[in-house]
């Protein structure tokens, strides 16, 4: 039976505009996160 994690809060990455959930790395500076990948925030980066 594979294990099922609680309900994660969501956020829409500011590049793909896809949608992508909290991971324990992004503990300490959630509010901060905007994208979901090193490639989307270097794509992001580009565009802003």
């Amino acid at each position: 039976m594979a294990h099922r994690k609680p309900h994660l809060p969501e956020k829409i990455c500011a590049s793909c505009h896809r949608p992508f959930a909290w991971r324990k790395k992004w503990a300490r500076d959630w509010e901060q996160v905007r994208y979901c990948s090193d490639r989307c925030r270097g794509v992001g980066a580009r565009e802003a």
